[in-house]
């Protein structure tokens, strides 16, 4: 077994106006909402928070415009071993590796999955991997999320897609079938942090970090609506936490979507497809990128699995439309997205 290395990240910001005053373990719980309250207060007695350079107590009060310092750690990880685990490979160089992610799968081990994941399949596919964070992984898809992920299989590659990522030139685009019937297409531009009480679940939060979606209507159907939706960022589960902030989750969420939710008049078969579909119905479609190592741009694209397109197309013969997934060429990036209507704070 082969352990992952302890990572330490430097993370820095200013106290506002609504945080003066604050006890400093409330501020950094509202500043660094990926980590829970009781973590940042262990850090703080570990001596990993300053505030103006130096050390405080979790009690301490802050200050407007004091400058906060966090050494965050990342969480120990599960050691991670090769595992024969099948993969579905879209592409593969010596510098990347793009696959198609089934439902199901985890994408790196936590606690309650310590393996069987895309991680433990990756090191198996590719030894060489150990020798990167998490197998080269660069970003995830929830559990039951299907759809395009790439990996980076070089020192440099993954240093590149890493920055890619983070400078918003990776484009990704996602199907998503959600309930009721929604705009023909709009941009969500609300900020998502962890659930001020439910620490497991990420809201709509003013004090997190800015989140971006544009979506486009594709179809309508009784009761539900079929989004193209893009990321413009990729905040953890961004369309779920979104969809259902403007009380249109996404069918089958068991997260956030509530109870099911059937048309009225619905068939028995309709009714009995929709009840045996027991995830989210989220699929990250297509991929565009430029090339880590060469610069040469790369477009990628899945269909909608089975068991999606099933409800899909269930849902089309109920309202006797015959759909068809638009072909690549419509897609144009975010620049498709000019003028659209936008969902902001004061909209909910």
């Amino acid at each position: 077994m082969a352990d992952q290395k302890q990572e330490e990240t430097l993370l820095e910001a200013t106290v506002g106006p609504d945080l003066a005053g604050a006890r400093l373990d409330q501020a950094l719980a509202s500043l660094f909402s990926d980590y829970s309250r009781s973590r940042l207060q262990a850090w703080t007695r570990e001596g990993r928070v300053s505030v103006n350079g130096e050390q405080r107590r979790p009690r301490d009060k802050v200050a407007i415009d004091d400058r906060l310092q966090l050494r965050a750690v990342a969480e120990e990880q599960v050691a991670c071993v090769p595992q024969d685990i099948p993969l579905r490979i879209v592409f593969e160089d010596e510098h990347l590796l793009v696959v198609n992610k089934p439902a199901g799968l985890v994408v790196h081990p936590a606690a309650g999955n310590p393996d069987g994941t895309l991680q433990n399949a990756l090191l198996y596919h590719d030894p060489a991997l150990i020798e990167l964070p998490r197998a080269g992984i660069v970003h995830r898809l929830d559990k039951d999320t299907t759809g395009l992920m790439v990996i980076g299989r070089s020192q440099a590659a993954y240093k590149r897609l890493v920055e890619s990522i983070a400078a918003r030139t990776v484009k990704r685009e996602y199907r998503a079938l959600v309930i009721g019937s929604m705009p023909a297409g709009a941009t969500i531009d609300m900020p998502i942090g962890r659930h001020p009480t439910q620490r497991t679940r990420m809201a709509v939060n003013p004090m997190g970090k800015p989140s971006v979606t544009h979506f486009r209507v594709l179809e309508h159907f009784r009761g539900h609506t079929l989004l193209k939706v893009i990321l413009e960022t990729g905040r953890t589960h961004q369309i779920r936490v979104h969809m259902a902030h403007l009380r249109h989750p996404v069918f089958g969420d068991q997260v956030y979507g509530g109870r099911l939710r059937l048309p009225g008049g619905a068939s028995e078969e309709l009714k009995q497809v929709l009840r045996g579909f027991r995830r989210q119905a989220l699929h990250a479609k297509r991929l565009q990128l430029e090339h880590p190592v060469s610069g040469r741009p790369m477009r990628f694209e899945c269909a909608i699995p089975a068991d999606m397109r099933a409800v899909i197309d269930a849902l089309a013969a109920d309202a006797n439309i015959h759909w068809q997934d638009p072909d690549y060429e419509d897609y144009a990036g975010f620049d498709d997205y000019d003028g659209f209507d936008e969902y902001g704070e004061d909209e909910d």
